[in-house]
């Protein structure tokens, strides 16, 4: 049997903004992985803009570094339910986790989701307490939640023997004994996962490696990720790509690579048990299995998440078209949307019509990221409000039901379930701890549409909220929309000081003096439940008669400014989003208010 190179796969899993990023970042630091420039950035795995300002990990990452000459394949994986997906596949290129949970709120919902999977698979787990560093941590209640959470998923006995450390990932120190040990490093860490990640083990054969994810190259294509799971891989001969419905096809590397450091390094041949990277094979995809053309033995497929959500995509056709993109027709938003889906298996997209895509995914923040990097690459387009995407089963319909986690102050429980409970949340548990409630609430996902802003609203910004899909259930009563109507802009032009100050009192304002309206463009929120076409263009009248209050000084106040995400849960069903490198903005989808009379009764399910 062949030996194996020393090599260790471990997968940093947590909830979301419990630091996965940043303690990677602090090993590729100190075992000077990362140098030069690199070295002063933070988040060095995250090389999408909107991660950065966002401070998610949206795609998963792989990077390898060395530790007293063993070869450390490390997976950094998404936190946010919206990428979950990525988290259940990237997790069988593993042989161990490490789990990070912030020392001061303890597991939360995604916690639960990764740890499940993680010990479904059978990985030994180490348990590092971030942020011990933080005034509010409590270490030593947050372990008994962790050994707690651990029983009730059903740990082995092995599993729950799990290793402690204790880190500050931006300061970069781990330590194994809190009390004692020097906080000046973080290679505690990388001798705890030597010590307890076991080793892959050699297993010999004809070659099998599955794709558990997949990234893309203009100049390669597709390219597929996995890990080889018996023999040698060698990029020089001819391969079979079994796919999901047991199709076999024969195929030939172009090139393989292996990642080493935050790189990839082209490779001959790949040994058992270690990361590497596909290029060239055609149509390569999630679960499909590598192996000889005389030997074409696939491995289980792998499961995927079904959308759950769906917009439509148009071309944008409002008064501004064109002023600020370079990518304006259907032709372009239909190639950039199946480039997309190359790399994004969660993403699916069909044309419905004459400039129109009805674009799914797994929620609106995965979507709203889509949209927002097409924005800035120069496209414009008008989006629609999210719409759940609804199963018949057995005659009956049902819809996507998710977990909903609220952690709140005591005083704002109230409030949080009585905004729940209008959306058709039900609760399921309830536990108050430290001045702070938990509350966990099965709600269907069109409940969630716009909750979030409501939610932080009625807590003063201090809710901490998280979800998770749950399961298809039968459909609920109505949920109510958006309460307030809207302020509609009667003309084009720039909005104006004087008109402003005049209609303050109408609601409040999405643009500011000297920004440009167009007609049926939404320019605030009315105060009351119907909408308002109001004029934001009128400007004060010259006379030489001398008026009372003439010299009153004005004062406009800010404008309420939506992101992206923020707008796309706001609209109501007559309504789009404009997305333009230039602007963000919100429309009827009738622009012209005679129209909008007359397609009273319009259904909007056709228009998306």
């Amino acid at each position: 049997m062949k030996s194996v190179p020393p090599i260790r796969n471990v997968a940093i899993i947590a909830h979301v903004d419990h630091g996965k990023t940043t303690l990677v970042d602090a090993i590729l630091r100190q075992l000077h992985v990362a140098e030069g420039e690199d070295a002063s950035q933070d988040c060095l795995l995250d090389s999408n803009v909107l991660e950065r300002e966002r401070g998610i990990t949206i795609l998963a990452k792989n990077v390898s570094v060395r530790h007293r000459g063993i070869k450390i394949n490390v997976i950094d994986t998404p936190g946010h339910a919206d990428f979950g997906g990525q988290v259940e596949r990237v997790l069988n290129m593993a042989d161990g986790v490490l789990l990070l949970v912030d020392a001061a709120e303890g597991p939360m919902p995604q916690t639960r989701f990764v740890l499940d999977k993680a010990l479904k698979l059978g990985l030994k787990p180490i348990v590092v307490l971030n942020k011990v560093d933080k005034p509010a941590e409590r270490h030593d209640e947050v372990l008994n939640e962790i050994f707690d959470l651990f029983v009730e998923l059903g740990a082995s006995h092995d599993q729950l023997d799990f290793p402690i450390l204790y880190a500050a990932g931006r300061d970069g120190w781990a330590v194994r004994n809190l009390s004692h040990d020097p906080r000046d490093s973080i290679l505690p860490l990388l001798d705890a996962i030597l010590e307890h990640i076991p080793a892959p083990k050699p297993v010999d054969g004809p070659v099998q490696m599955q794709i558990t994810s997949i990234d893309y190259s203009d100049y390669t294509g597709r390219i597929g990720i996995g890990r080889v799971r018996r023999g040698v891989l060698d990029s020089a001969r001819p391969l079979a790509l079994v796919k999901r419905d047991r199709t076999v096809l024969p195929c030939k590397i172009r090139a393989l690579y292996v990642f080493e450091g935050l790189g990839q390094k082209e490779a001959a041949q790949v040994a058992c048990g270690d990361v590497c990277a596909v290029h060239g094979i055609e149509g390569v995809d999630i679960g499909d299995t590598l192996t000889p053309v005389d030997f074409p033995e696939p491995l289980e497929p792998i499961a995927l998440d079904a959308p759950t959500i769906a917009m439509m995509f148009r071309i944008n056709d409002s008064p501004g078209f064109g002023s600020s993109g370079k990518y304006l027709t259907s032709r372009h938003i239909r190639e950039r949307l199946h480039r997309e889906t190359q790399k994004d298996v969660a993403l699916a997209f069909e044309e419905v019509g004459e400039g129109s895509f009805k674009v799914s995914g797994r929620g609106v923040l995965h979507l709203a990221v889509l949209v927002e990097n097409m924005r800035r690459e120069g496209y414009e387009l008008t989006i629609s409000r999210p719409r759940v995407i609804v199963k018949t089963i057995n005659g009956v319909r049902h819809e996507p039901v998710e977990t909903l986690v609220v952690d709140t102050p005591d005083a704002t429980t109230g409030p949080v379930i009585e905004n729940v409970g209008k959306r058709q949340g039900l609760m399921q548990r309830m536990h108050a701890a430290g001045g702070r409630t938990m509350l966990e609430f099965a709600i269907p996902t069109r409940g969630l549409i716009g909750l979030r802003t409501r939610l932080v609203t009625a807590t003063s910004g201090e809710a901490i909220i998280n979800h998770r899909f749950l399961r298809y259930e039968p459909m609920r009563d109505d949920i109510p929309q958006r309460p307030n109507g809207v302020l509609i802009s009667m003309e084009a032009g720039k909005a104006n000081t004087y008109a402003l100050d005049g209609l303050q009192d109408r609601g409040f304002f999405f643009v500011d003096p000297g920004d440009w309206c167009y007609e049926g463009q939404i320019v605030g929120e009315h105060c009351k439940d119907n909408d308002l076409v109001v004029n934001v263009q009128r400007a004060k009248k010259l006379t030489n008669i001398r008026a009372a209050g003439a010299d009153r000084k004005l004062f406009v106040a800010p404008a309420t400014r939506l992101s992206l995400e923020e707008a796309l849960e706001y609209i109501n069903d007559d309504e789009l989003v404009e997305a333009t490198p230039g602007a963000v903005r919100l429309r009827k989808y009738f622009l012209k208010e005679i129209e909008r009379k007359r397609n009273r009764d319009y259904d909007w399910t056709r228009a998306g």
